[in-house]
């Protein structure tokens, strides 16, 4: 486990600076960077500063974010299946995005898409807490999350079907793919700031995690509260996964797949899973967004359906794994 860290650092550092120097301009190394650095005229500037360091800033960000939401969600919920869509806050801020490009709001305002995704993982959190109750165990938290996310799949699915602008539709479906193109730092300062307090109210909770590994009743007698352990997870969870499907879209299976690659390698407690999912999180997403730009460049291959194509079949394995009897 001691080179681990290191060494999910280094993947992170060199990732970054991958994405910051890789692209369809064709910009050399030494060029971009001092572009990056000094700034100056011309367009390698505006590329480099306004393009893609918020694009390699947001792979780090969301891919962190949904990796340190997944380890935690299966710490808590004690369900290696458990992801960060599982509470339906994901699907309602994909809801609240596809009404605003539906119903026009989003041409309005460069701001209005991710806002109006804002607005709909709000209501997935209220909605959550007032059907999980102030006293519902984990079960009724995961029936709830279930309920609403088939709920906001139901609207999305509705809002397409009546869709009578086929640009809207072909816009909704594309952006519930996924992606980090296009994205500027006003986009960064507007997720970056809620995801790093749900970061907080996460690691806050890493204790508290540890001790239910013992079970419930272990977990009350060293003093863990339940109630207040599922507030500051889920709030610190929704503060997460709303503001990273906001600006980058549907993105799948980071959340998932991450704590399983790394639970046999850091052990089972929670406390250390949670900060080397996020950093394999940020290395996936990094990766995944770098592949997107050399795989089918100008089809413009998307993000979520990558890294889809990529989770899907190793969590198929790790599932064949358990199946057979070998470890996770």
């Amino acid at each position: 486990m001691r080179p681990l860290f290191p060494l999910l650092i280094a993947l992170v550092a060199m990732l970054f600076m991958a994405s910051l120097l890789i692209g369809p301009a064709g910009i050399g190394a030494l060029t971009g960077l001092k572009a990056l650095i000094l700034g100056g005229e011309g367009p390698l500037p505006i590329v480099m500063r306004e393009i893609r360091l918020p694009r390699a800033i947001l792979g780090v960000a969301v891919g962190a974010g949904l990796g340190l939401t997944g380890a935690a969600l299966q710490g808590y919920l004690r369900n290696p299946l458990a992801e960060p869509g599982l509470i339906g806050v994901s699907g309602m801020a994909a809801l609240g995005a596809v009404i605003a490009i539906q119903t026009g709001l989003a041409l309005t305002a460069a701001l209005m898409l991710p806002f109006a995704a804002l607005t709909g993982a709000a209501v997935g959190v209220g909605l959550l807490m007032l059907l999980a109750g102030p006293r519902g165990g984990s079960v009724t938290l995961i029936l709830a999350g279930v309920a609403i996310s088939a709920l906001a799949g139901a609207g999305t699915a509705l809002v397409l079907n009546l869709s009578p602008n086929p640009y809207a539709a072909n816009e909704i479906v594309f952006w519930l793919m996924g992606s980090l193109a296009d994205r500027s730092m006003v986009h960064v300062m507007l997720a970056l700031p809620l995801m790093v307090v749900g970061a907080v109210l996460i690691a806050r909770s890493a204790r508290a995690l540890d001790a239910l590994t013992l079970g419930e009743a272990a977990a009350a007698a060293l003093g863990v509260s339940p109630g207040r352990l599922r507030i500051w997870l889920v709030t610190g969870v929704a503060l997460i996964v709303g503001p990273a499907t906001a600006v980058a879209g549907a993105v799948g299976f980071v959340g998932l797949v991450v704590p399983h690659v790394l639970r046999p390698l850091v052990g089972a407690r929670p406390s250390v899973l949670l900060p080397a999912s996020a950093l394999g999180g940020a290395v996936l997403l990094l990766a995944a967004d770098i592949a997107v730009r050399l795989i089918l460049p100008e089809r413009d291959l998307k993000l979520g359906v990558l890294t889809a194509i990529v989770g899907a079949p190793l969590f198929l394995h790790l599932i064949w794994k358990t199946r057979s009897g070998g470890r996770v």
